[in-house]
């Protein structure tokens, strides 16, 4: 409701703007003031127009209040200060709205947000062994995300994509055939009967790293795996088909336990092998885009030319052009990353002219399909319709900052602006660990680590947290707090309930946190019961449904029942008590406006952030009433209504950062 009310304050004013003073402004700012006892919202507005309208502020903010006439759903505007405004409610009519579950998007708002397609892709690791700690991080903000823009309305296409001929794929490979000596018969034996094949290939991308390092025809094994898993159609290419396959099913299971699912895995050999990439080549030759070198460190190669870098004349800016420059095609004519993700990119936005095949690869418990990528030969013609949609977020870490611009100014060149206005690198800093969680691990940690803020994981050294390890091991301590607490419950039960504390504490733990914040993780921060951590959250949604079931009703249910009449609200919202109570209703109505925002800012920390606040004050609220003591009926109801609003929107912050709430904690 909050949201509506503030479109409806906008509207008002800039109606009033047109009007009195023939302004056209598209934006209007609007804030909220420090308590409540001030208004909903303040406005600055008078303060940016007086040097147009050569006015005191004050002069201005004085006319707008006495001229804008009512608003519906207001009772008044006010001059405060120096010229700002101050917008108050009518309490009654907000809560009265909040209460009834009134729709926050208008059916025209409805309407275009549900043409508007969004690709959304995330989580994006390596097929070559099992996830660890910074890939959650990725795909948690990821699911985030998607649940963010869904509650708004848009659908959504969830991609993970598959880079299976990659290095790290080829690495895996060298290590089976080089150092284990298997043939493809015995990798498909141990796949076979392997039930932590993921973990086996953890291990042997460690130890065929170090094997690297000792130099000579080792690297060129590695180059020999990579050159033939691009061509395809050999016994190594075939290897890592079926290793890469095998490790994004254990992916998706892992993915799966913290209720992120996907709906489509578009692989990097069919970049390849179905032209993509010689069909945006041509597009990028013909209209400019990139230029072949005929002398220099990038001689043979085609590049990408960053915008302004032509201009430069003298010697030394010629040599810094050169470094302004991106290679796409290297001079031995194999491509590069970057290049082939603009092709991929042009595929998201329709503007590529081809299409993938596709097969079905996973099916979720609740029949949910995921589609792998495939030659047309093995297409199935009922698969569902991906790519040509209106916006792309990309869920990619800092690090590819530069090759992401890259890709955006390719796009920009083409001549496809407005996609390019709408490609989004939705980048996050890394996971680390503290020292104490290390050791929890069972790491071996020296001093001067133990003195550190935090450490740092490798894969290639094999010193990380798989991420399964870290499920079962929270699985396991948040266990050991619920045991004792509710040894009524069955064991299965308990678990269930340690399951849901675990999971809700990861996934607040990664969200809590701004994105391009570097994170240490810790067990102990993450499970704490107070604090700002998932199961705090949990445990205020508990407690308000044991107010309904001790007493005998349904939550849901009363509220679509209950009908408060408008003097009650009154009766409750006045004074410094009334103060206290609205600030719980008018932050229970802020959840769409919380929505919008994460949105608009690509930053689902200020979700995370509203629902630590948001079960802070019902805690209050708890402590402060006794709602099933309460003698006078019509005040019981109220404070009833009030626990159950409260409720209602705080799970459903939660289930849109994907947390569920146990039936006990």
């Amino acid at each position: 409701m909050y949201r509506q009310f503030q479109k409806r304050l906008e509207e008002a004013v800039r109606a009033y703007l047109h009007r009195q003073y023939e302004l056209d402004l598209t934006t209007i700012a609007v804030e909220q003031p420090p308590n409540v006892s001030f208004g909903e919202f303040a406005l600055p507005l008078a303060f940016e127009l007086a040097k147009k309208l050569r006015k005191a502020p004050r002069k201005i903010a004085e006319e707008i209040v006495a001229g804008i006439g009512p608003i519906p759903g207001f009772e008044r505007l006010e001059v405060a200060g120096a010229g700002y405004i101050n917008a108050r409610v009518q309490r009654a009519a907000m809560a009265a709205g909040l209460a009834a579950d009134a729709a926050e998007l208008s059916p025209i708002e409805a309407e275009h947000h549900a043409q508007q397609k969004i690709l959304m892709e995330h989580t994006s690791i390596n097929p070559n062994k099992a996830a660890h700690i910074g890939h959650l991080r990725n795909a948690i903000l990821g699911d985030t995300f998607v649940r963010l823009l869904q509650a708004n309305g848009y659908p959504v296409d969830v991609q993970n994509y598959i880079d299976n001929t990659g290095v790290q794929v080829a690495d895996v490979v060298v290590g089976f055939v080089q150092l284990e000596k298997k043939a493809q018969a015995d990798i498909e034996k141990l796949i076979d009967t392997d039930p932590r094949f993921d973990y086996t290939c953890w291990d042997l991308y460690a130890r065929v790293s170090q094997w690297y390092a000792e130099g000579g025809k080792n690297v060129e094994a590695r180059l020999d795996a990579l050159h033939k898993i691009e061509q395809g159609g050999n016994e190594l290419a075939e290897i890592a088909r079926m290793i890469s396959e095998t490790i994004v099913a254990k992916h998706l299971d892992t993915m799966l336990r913290l209720g992120i699912v996907y709906d489509f895995l578009p692989q990097e050999s069919e970049i390849l092998h179905l032209k993509f990439w010689e069909v945006a080549f041509q597009q990028l030759k013909d209209k400019g885009v990139l230029k072949y070198v005929e002398e220099g460190k990038n001689k043979g190669c085609w590049v990408m030319v960053r915008g302004g870098v032509e201009k430069k004349q003298t010697a030394e800016d010629a040599e810094s052009a050169e470094e302004d420059q991106k290679v796409i095609v290297r001079s031995n004519g194999t491509v590069t990353y970057v290049g082939k993700d603009i092709a991929y990119h042009l595929w998201k936005f329709g503007l590529l002219g081809q299409d993938f095949g596709y097969r079905r690869f996973y099916i979720y418990p609740d029949g949910h399909e995921c589609w792998i990528s495939t030659d047309h030969l093995q297409n199935e013609p009922d698969h569902p319709h991906f790519g040509g949609v209106q916006a792309i977020y990309n869920v990619i870490d800092t690090r590819q900052t530069d090759p992401q611009t890259n890709v955006v100014e390719a796009i920009r060149a083409l001549g496809y602006s407005a996609q390019a206005d709408h490609y989004t690198h939705f980048s996050y800093e890394m996971v680390a660990l503290t020292p104490r969680c290390a050791l929890e691990l069972g790491y071996d940690i020296d001093e001067e680590d133990r003195g550190r803020a935090y450490i740092e994981v490798s894969g290639r050294k094999g010193f990380g947290v798989k991420a399964d390890d870290l499920i079962d091991a929270l699985i396991a301590a948040a266990k050991k707090e619920v045991d004792p607490r509710h040894p009524e419950l069955s064991d299965d039960e308990r678990l269930a309930v340690a399951m849901q504390i675990a999971i809700g504490a990861l996934r607040y733990f990664m969200l809590r946190f701004t994105k391009n914040s570097v994170i240490a993780f810790d067990f102990k921060d993450a499970l704490a019961f107070e604090g700002e951590t998932g199961p705090y959250a949990q445990y205020a949604v508990v407690r308000a449904s044991n107010i309904f079931r001790k007493a005998g009703l349904d939550p849901e249910k009363f509220l679509a029942e209950t009908q408060l009449a408008a003097s009650l609200f009154e009766r409750y919202f006045t004074g410094d008590s009334g103060d206290e109570l609205w600030e719980l209703w008018l932050a229970s109505s802020k959840l769409p406006y919380v929505i919008e925002q994460c949105i608009a800012t690509t930053e689902p920390a200020y979700l995370a952030k509203y629902a630590f606040q948001l079960a802070q004050l019902f805690n209050n609220f708890y402590h402060r009433h006794h709602i099933l003591g309460e003698e006078d009926e019509a005040k019981k109801k109220f404070l009833l209504a009030t626990a159950g609003v409260v409720r209602r929107e705080l799970m459903r912050a939660l289930e849109v950062m994907g947390i569920t709430v146990p039936p006990v904690m």
